[in-house]
Parts: C-alpha cells; structure tokens; sequence
C-alpha cells in the first residue's frame, strides 16, 4: 500500500555550513540542542493528532546530534505519534559525525534507510566545497553501517561542482558503485545567492554537467540501479517511499526550523531561524511564516510538475490535458516529453532541460 502521510523532522545542526548549502544548518550550535527537540515535541502537539506512515529526519545534519539526543529524538518522535507503524524511517547522516555508537541507537529504533552524505571522493574536492570529511571516513562508516545489516544505505553524490574533472565524477561515482548501495542520489550543483558559492559568484559549466550526469546514467544502469526520479536510484524494492509523497502530490507534517507541511490541501513552512523557532514555539505560537492553498490551473500545473519528476510519468487526465494544451504540444514538438498511452513522462532529453518543461506549469502562466 502506497503510504499517504509522511513526516519529515528537521535537525538543523552541522559541523559546518558547506559552500554550496541554502537550507536551514547551522554549525556550531549544538549548544541549543535540547531546546530545539523540547521545541519540536511541543510543535508535534500543536499540529494535532495525526498518524504518519512514513519517517524522515533530515537537516542539517541529524547524525551531529550525540547518540543520547538521538535517542531523545526517537522517544519524543514515538511518544507524539503514538499509533504510528512507519513503514519507512530514514535518517540522513555525514560520514565524521556518525559513529558505532549512534549506528546502534539508530538500529534499536528501527531506522530502515541510512542516507550518507557523501558528495564526492576526491579529498582535495571535499575540502574546497567546505566538507569535513575524508574519502576514509566514508568508506569506514559505510562498512560498519554495512557489516550491522537490516537496513538500505544510500549515497548522495554531486556533478558540476568547482574545479570537478570528468574523469573526478567518474571515480567517485564507480567508487561508490563498487559498495552496492541499495539506493542512490545524484544532484547537480545549482548555486543559491545566499551560500558561500553565491558570494563568490561561482558560475557552473551546464556542458560538462551534462555530460557527467550523461555518463552517471549508464554506469549506474550497469550496476543495476534503475532511475526512478530525475535524480534518484535505487535497486528494486528500495525506492524512498516518503520522497514519493511529496511527488506523487500527497500529504506531509514538517517539524522544526524551516520544515514544510502540506496538510489538508495547504501548503506551509516553518521560519528557517533557529532560535526565533524555539522562541516561537515556546510562546505558544505556531512558526509558519509562508502558507499557501492552490487551486484550479494553478493546481493542476503543480501536480504535473511534481509528477513529471517521476520516470513514470503521470496519467494526463482532461482537466491538465486541456488547460495546458499549447505547453504540451510545444513540448512535445521539442521532443522533451513524451507519451504511452494515456501517460506522459520526460523523454531523455526533457531530463536534461527539465526545468525548461517545469517553468511551463508553474504561474506565471504565459
């Protein structure tokens, strides 16, 4: 059964800001960590009862939390969403913060996804994009992650970042292939204004980011991974049932600073400031500071956007069909969709201009 309510906690703690980061992370402040989790458990009760099926604690860097915040997490996590059986519960993690120790507290509470920040295994590359951590201790913590079983680990990976060779990607990506993790996910860098790459006007070369993402395509098919998404992988079975409630246009409780919900067809995220989110939320008020409800066209150009994010595509019913006739049979005289049946999906070509396709739907309508 295709869960239909996911919940998605946010640890907004790092070790440091990476160059290329627009979320909500702040290094060095793990000072506030138990204030923020009494935050998120009183957060929890504003929202109400509700039953999510799926878990995701992403950030920031949850696994900067020590194993007994960790543990606390889960506890509050449970005790606020009683009736709750997860079918899915993922936990995102950097390599130099995650030890044995919290491996274990992560395997008594039932984590089924380990997500591994990786990004790349070029040492020097990992230093200029403002990581902490080394090739080594990737690969250290994957076998351990490995050798206690009973769980999917996936990798993230980035193309198109400063000073990155074809040849670069390449070996990271085979390095991590090698390993046989049951799910992948593989962003191209967008530089944000608001990052350290932003201040520094870096500029990103979309030629030999296509070509990277070109090759990333066939190795990974080799190695037995299918694309499912635009930018994610996986092997059978393992694809992230909570990623494709956000796709598939369903609905989420977000928790903590800069967390989005989308409940009860409203569409709302939290403040992304630390503190004025734990002052907000210890003065009894709720911390949206954006919330939307959309309709009609705008609606329909949404569903398709999120939709078509999907390889599979989505089933072009009358209402999308017909309000988006002109863009669809522009876009298919551009060969970047194409149709089966009553569906239609990106065509290969689509995946590479995808935001080309998506800026069609999306309001301003032309």
């Amino acid at each position: 059964m295709q869960p239909k309510l996911g919940l998605y906690v946010h640890i907004p703690f790092c070790s440091v800001k990476c160059f290329y980061c627009d979320f909500a992370s702040y290094a060095g402040r793990r000072d506030v960590a138990a204030r923020y989790l009494s935050a998120l458990k009183t957060e929890a009760a504003m929202l109400g009862p509700r039953t999510p099926d799926t878990l995701y604690i992403g950030g920031g860097t949850p696994s900067e939390l020590d194993a007994g915040d960790i543990d606390k997490l889960f506890s509050l996590i449970h005790e606020s969403y009683p009736k709750s059986r997860f079918a899915e519960v993922t936990f995102e993690a950097n390599p130099e913060s995650l030890s044995e120790e919290k491996l274990e507290v992560l395997k008594r509470w039932g984590v089924s996804r380990l997500s591994l920040g990786l990004q790349t295994t070029d040492a020097a590359l990992l230093k200029s994009i403002g990581r902490r951590h080394s090739p080594e201790d990737f690969f250290s913590i994957f076998r351990r992650a490995r050798a206690l079983g009973g769980w999917a680990i996936s990798v993230d990976l980035m193309y198109g970042l400063p000073g990155q060779t074809a040849a670069s990607h390449r070996k990271s990506l085979e390095d991590v292939l090698a390993l046989e993790p049951e799910h992948l996910s593989l962003y191209g860098l967008h530089v944000e204004d608001k990052t350290v790459f932003g201040r520094r006007s870096v500029e990103t070369d979309e030629d030999l980011g296509r070509e990277m993402y070109e090759t990333s395509l066939d190795l990974i098919e080799r190695a037995g991974l299918a694309r499912y998404e635009i930018s994610n992988f996986a092997r059978p079975g393992f694809e992230s049932l909570h990623n494709a409630i956000y796709w598939r246009d369903g609905e989420y409780v977000g928790l903590g600073c800069g967390a989005a919900s989308h409940l009860d067809g409203v569409r709302g995220s939290n403040t992304p400031a630390l503190i004025p989110y734990c002052a907000k939320i210890e003065s009894g008020v709720r911390p949206t500071v954006e919330q939307e409800s959309l309709s009609g066209k705008e609606k329909l150009g949404e569903r398709i956007l999120l939709g078509l994010r999907l390889v599979e595509g989505i089933d072009l019913e009358e209402p999308a069909r017909r309000e988006f006739a002109r863009e669809w049979s522009e876009l298919e005289d551009l060969c970047l969709v194409e149709r089966a049946g009553s569906r239609v999906r990106l065509s290969r070509e689509g995946v590479f201009l995808a935001n080309e396709v998506f800026c069609r739907f999306v309001s301003p309508f032309t």
